[in-house]
């Protein structure tokens, strides 16, 4: 039977039309979600919507369904700004956290980030928001600089801050660790970026789609969210940016949109944030990025977390009661994000994957792009389950059978 203290779980199943399949004649229990989510009913209504009823090109032409296009994509950007309280003058559509991320190397840091000087990142860090950094790093003559965590996978404030009192020229840091699930206290630390004068870099693709964001608590400079872990499509994503910064900045892409005008001898930016999306935008994943931000707003977001919590102290109750299981992260379920990472005694996680993959369990194995935190963790890949708002205590109760099951295979 499906349990839930918090959510509607029958009622928000039947949302979801991939949860009816099977998988090897099995139940589908989804427990990749911090790699991408599912999509409700309300997300695939939308695009399809607009594919049947007013498709055409944003921004562009005076006809009726490029009126409605256009109107549909800013009522989008609207959505998104709102869901972070943040200005729409300060949202900018791109293909994910990583391009987000990417803009703020390619239209501030390279400029801005000089020889000799520290970006100062963590031990967690997706490679989204290390890669990006060295690349700028290694052109321009900077140090990186990372901060180490405590035996529980915790992020060492105190490290962190008497850092950040050095000034270095960025701070990058993610809001929840997509492998240990751990939620770094982001404002604290943009605060005390803000007062040492660096500028901080927030990674949300782990943290907005669980939990209440605002960036305005926040404080921080940039902001880079994706649609497809939180209900939307893939392809669509989110970089919040202060407005004066934004002004500052140089574009990111030249070509159509951008402009206010091309002639020989030079152009014109177009207004902010515009002048940052070049070229036709993806605005089926915009619209549908809207409807899964009005069906988690429906839900309520403190309602996601509660849920979150929920099932993170039953996984982590039951999975600590399999014998010669490891369990990384925090030890309570309010210190995490919604994900459990752990590896069973010797058994390969590409190997555990697959015996759960044959009793319809998706999990996600390997290094999840955090190859750093791996070689901390001092293992070369970990299982990992993830939830959302359609899991229930029966997903995990299959994840414990299957791992049951692994044991038995060899036996263990």
């Amino acid at each position: 039977m499906l349990k839930s203290q918090v959510l509607e779980l029958e009622r928000i199943r039947d949302d979801f039309p991939i949860l009816k399949r099977k998988v090897k004649g099995k139940r589908l229990v989804y427990l990749d979600n911090a790699a991408t989510t599912q999509k409700p009913r309300k997300v695939i209504d939308a695009l399809v919507d607009y594919y049947e009823r007013y498709n055409a090109n944003a921004h562009r032409s005076l006809h009726t369904l490029g009126i409605e296009a256009t109107e549909e994509f800013e009522r989008s950007r609207r959505g998104a700004a709102e869901f972070i309280h943040a200005s729409p003058k300060e949202i900018i559509f791109t293909r994910g956290t990583t391009e987000s991320i990417n803009l703020v190397r390619f239209a501030w840091a390279e400029e801005h980030v000089k020889k000799d000087d520290t970006i100062l990142l963590t031990l967690m860090e997706h490679h989204s928001n290390i890669v990006p950094w060295q690349l700028v790093a290694r052109r321009n003559g900077a140090k990186l600089k990372f901060i180490e965590l405590d035996a529980n996978g915790r992020l060492k404030m105190d490290e962190i801050e008497e850092e950040i009192e050095r000034s270095p020229r960025l701070v990058a840091v993610t809001q929840c660790s997509n492998v240990l699930g751990t939620i770094n206290d982001a404002a604290r630390i943009c605060r005390r970026a803000r007062k040492a004068g660096s500028l901080s870099v927030i990674d949300g693709a782990q943290s907005v789609p669980h939990m209440p964001v605002s960036v305005s608590e926040v404080g921080c400079d940039f902001f880079a969210f994706s649609g497809h872990k939180m209900l939307g499509p893939t392809g669509i994503g989110v970089l919040y940016g202060r407005r004066e910064l934004l002004e500052e900045m140089a574009p990111f892409q030249g070509g159509g949109e951008m402009i206010r005008e091309v002639h020989l001898d030079g152009a014109k930016w177009n207004d902010v944030p515009y002048k940052f999306e070049a070229g036709t935008a993806d605005i089926a994943g915009a619209i549908g990025l809207l409807a899964a931000i009005e069906y988690l707003s429906e839900i309520g977001m403190e309602k996601v977390r509660r849920h979150d919590v929920e099932l993170l102290r039953y996984a982590i109750d039951t999975l600590k009661g399999i014998k010669g299981l490891q369990l990384y992260g925090p030890e309570r379920a309010e210190e995490r994000s919604g994900v459990v990472s752990f590896n069973l005694a010797d058994v390969h996680p590409h190997d555990l994957a697959t015996i759960l993959d044959g009793e319809g369990v998706e999990i996600r194995s390997g290094h999840h792009c955090a190859q750093p935190l791996m070689e901390w963790l001092r293992v070369p890949a970990t299982s990992r389950a993830s939830f959302h708002v359609y899991n229930s205590y029966d997903d995990i109760d299959a994840l414990k059978a299957g791992l049951e099951k692994a044991r038995e295979v060899f036996r263990l």
